[in-house]
């Protein structure tokens, strides 16, 4: 008798799944328990976890130092959460990467235009200040050639680090 036949009307459809398929699933979960582990104690508390997991990840922690039994525990958390819903930790984690890739390219934009207002001098302050009406004009032009000197001369970045510092106050968030 096919599926199609059945007299009941019922259709029931098992999901099979492969070994293969499950486990990756269990990988990835014994990563996502690796990620936690790597969390700093405050984005931690910010994490939906019970209290089961949250007493494994930190015994993670006091057995950072043994590596058979880190990895025998880390199998461990990867069983507690193939036993809940993850949904809500995925996303506080990848609100986390967020945070961080943003702070990054901030950081990464500052650096650009410390390097052309360190390069183009007078032609890269007005850019910059074409942008960001705020800034002190003598003051970048002061410590941009400043930055160039130290280069030039292979004397210790101060003068460097200095843009870099007043650009991370003035600018932040806005660095674009």
């Amino acid at each position: 008798m096919s599926q199609h036949d059945d007299p009941t009307g019922h259709d029931d459809e098992i999901e099979w799944v492969s070994k293969s398929e499950m486990k990756r699933e269990s990988r990835a979960l014994q990563k996502l328990g690796e990620s936690l582990v790597k969390l700093q104690p405050h984005e931690l508390a910010r994490v939906p976890l019970d209290e089961d997991l949250l007493e494994a990840i930190e015994l993670a922690h006091k057995l950072h130092n043994k590596r058979e039994g880190l990895r025998r525990h880390m199998s461990y958390i990867g069983k507690l959460m193939r036993t809940r819903d993850v949904t809500d930790i995925q996303k506080a984690l990848a609100g986390f990467e967020h945070k961080s890739a943003v702070a990054n390219a901030q950081f990464h934009k500052l650096e650009l235009w410390r390097d052309r207002l360190i390069k183009e001098g007078d032609k890269g302050v007005n850019a910059l200040l074409a942008e960001h009406r705020n800034l002190d004009r003598q003051k970048l032009r002061q410590l941009a050639r400043q930055a160039r000197k130290e280069l030039a001369a292979g004397l210790p970045p101060q003068g460097y680090r200095e843009l870099f510092q007043y650009l991370k106050l003035n600018l932040g968030s806005d660095a674009s």
